[in-house]
């Protein structure tokens, strides 16, 4: 995970919420990417990429709706990462439900989803 090892929760904070959910959504595109058992470690990367970029969201966002959601989504992300095979299923719909929380990162929707 040293692409985003020096990010601070202070830079972090300086992001929108959309940009900050749009940029968990970079990396839950790169893993929908990796299928294969090959393509297991680069896969788990990108979940645990996401993983930390979501908990830097969860700190700095202090309203309890956003947090609860956040909460409640990084169950689905940790549950994706714990598994060696690929589901595309299970990971479109964590995706989708990312990309709902603002109306912003919505509109990405057709463009990575169809």
């Amino acid at each position: 995970m040293t692409q985003h090892a020096g990010l601070s929760l202070e830079r972090w904070s300086t992001f929108t919420l959309s940009q900050q959910i749009i940029m968990i959504g970079n990396e839950m595109d790169r893993a929908g990417k990796w299928e294969g058992t090959a393509d297991l470690v680069r896969r788990r990367g990108a979940y645990e990429r996401a993983l930390y970029l979501t908990d830097l969201t969860i700190q700095a966002n202090a309203k309890p709706g956003l947090r609860r959601e956040l909460l409640r989504w990084r169950d689905l992300l940790a549950g994706l990462y714990l598994h060696d095979e690929h589901q595309p299923a299970p990971h479109r719909a964590a995706f989708r439900a990312l990309l709902w929380l603002t109306p912003e990162a919505s509109l990405q929707i057709p463009h990575v989803l169809g």
